[in-house]
């Protein structure tokens, strides 16, 4: 089952990453699970600006027009998979200086399941008020945040001194690859690729 981890790293996440190390699935059973937990977020995001609209502060909710709703989604959606499968090589290209030798396959692995909660709390999305929805993810990093920390020692089989340190340059370098796709999307955004709203 491609989510089977899932319930584990909510209730025991150090007892699920030493299943997870001890099986290693494939390539692919990581790839589709990043595929499919990142259509969450695209999806109720879109339903969100296309037919919720967001509110932020006071005054009638903010809609996008379904075109550009979607084209926002679909952007979302591959930025997002982009995210994920960049951390992985980050994550693999940052090993060799603690001693791990880890294989793509464990470093996507480890990548996939740490984002899990942050690509799970888009369905917070579906009750569109800004202050709530930032309340969510916020949570949801903090926790993404300690998934990563409990599993790096684990997945990449280095003691747990190491592994704090592994773990605090993979956050470092994850704010900056998350820096840089916002700065992307604004790029975007400036050269027309713009939203459409609903008055």
């Amino acid at each position: 089952m491609i989510l089977n981890h899932i319930w584990g790293l909510y209730t025991d996440p150090k007892k699920e990453w030493h299943t997870i190390e001890r099986r290693h699935e494939s390539l692919m059973y990581s790839m589709v699970h990043i595929l499919t937990i990142a259509l969450i977020p695209a999806i109720c995001s879109y339903f969100a600006a296309a037919h919720i609209g967001w509110t932020i502060g006071v005054g009638d909710p903010i809609k996008l027009t379904q075109a550009s709703a979607m084209t926002m989604s679909v952007g979302m959606y591959f930025g997002l998979i982009f995210g994920v499968i960049g951390l992985a090589f980050l994550i693999q290209w940052m090993a060799k200086t603690f001693d791990a030798k880890p294989d793509f396959t464990q470093s996507l692995e480890l990548a996939a399941y740490t984002a899990t909660p942050l690509l799970m709390v888009g369905v917070t999305a579906l009750f569109p008020v800004l202050w709530f929805v930032t309340l969510a993810g916020l949570a949801a990093l903090c926790y993404s945040v300690y998934l990563l920390y409990s599993g790096v020692p684990i997945m990449m089989n280095i003691p747990e001194e190491k592994g704090f340190i592994y773990s605090s340059s993979v956050v470092t370098c994850g704010l900056v690859l998350l820096v840089s796709l916002m700065a992307f999307s604004a790029i975007m955004l400036g050269m027309g690729f713009g939203s459409e709203y609903i008055s």
